[in-house]
């Protein structure tokens, strides 16, 4: 039984509304996972979702930053937010949804981006992010018995080489510095996660979910990252049939700096 999740950094939800309407009437996946949509609960399009069948949202929202929200055609219960760092932020919420009789956790990240100077010493905002990339290293994905997991989100990380359009340069920027890109990997490793995303494409091939509003012509310039990610616990990596990164959204109009990426799954 095929069955299909999208995470999209959106960057407003009500800005950008008429684009995730057309995806979805383009792609139709089960769940959406969307970041960054900037909105208090009371002020999210959910007649819109609603409309297209997607009867099933949860969100952990924030006037004017941040929030996430999973939007869903099937029932998400045990909905969860964790309180990363303690500062209030609505960047994580969780829920369990089953497909093929498997109950599976699914988690909806959006971690800082981290400002622009990565010194935490003058830079509070990179210090927030390392700590929130410290505290999720205790996220496993078999924490829950009988009870698999997915990982998605704008982890705001590109961790290996040619996730960025030159590693050489990226090495002191925010997203692909040591520090960060070595965190993720201990984020991986003890959590026991599977980078789908990697699972079937070679190191050696560029993957690029994100291009920046600031480059005249996106396109041309092609200086990407990955940022936009989807792990799973181990017993997914085989269920997996495909992923899309859907490009030509970075195109659309008012778009997003982040384009969709869709997985999808024989549950």
């Amino acid at each position: 039984m095929a069955f299909s999740l999208t995470t999209w950094n959106i960057n407003s939800v009500r800005l950008r509304l008429p684009i995730v309407e057309h995806f979805l009437k383009l792609k139709n996946p089960d769940i959406l996972c969307l970041q960054e949509i900037k909105c208090l609960e009371d002020q999210f399009p959910a007649d819109a979702f609603r409309a297209l069948g997607y009867e099933h949202i949860i969100l952990h929202a924030q006037k004017g930053y941040h929030g996430v929200a999973t939007i869903s055609k099937l029932p998400l219960t045990e909905d969860y937010r964790h309180n990363y760092c303690g500062v209030g932020d609505a960047r994580h919420i969780s829920a369990i949804f089953e497909r093929g009789g498997r109950r599976i956790r699914l988690h909806n990240f959006y971690v800082p981006a981290g400002g622009d100077e990565p010194d935490r010493t003058i830079n509070p905002k990179f210090g927030h992010k390392l700590d929130f990339v410290e505290e999720m290293k205790v996220l496993r994905s078999d924490a829950e018995a009988d009870t698999s997991s997915i990982l998605v989100g704008d982890l705001n990380i590109a961790p290996l080489e040619n996730d960025v359009w030159s590693h050489k340069q990226m090495l002191k920027i925010v997203s692909h510095t040591p520090v960060e890109t070595e965190g993720m990997m201990e984020i991986i490793r003890a959590g026991n996660w599977v980078d789908l995303m990697r699972q079937n494409v070679d190191p050696s091939e560029k993957i690029y979910t994100w291009w920046s509003y600031r480059a005249k012509d996106w396109a041309a310039a092609d200086r990407g990252r990955r940022l936009d990610h989807i792990w799973s616990s181990p017993d997914l990596g085989p269920r997996l049939q495909d992923i899309e990164i859907l490009r030509e959204a970075r195109g659309w109009e008012r778009p997003s700096d982040h384009v969709p990426v869709t997985a999808t799954f024989d549950l």
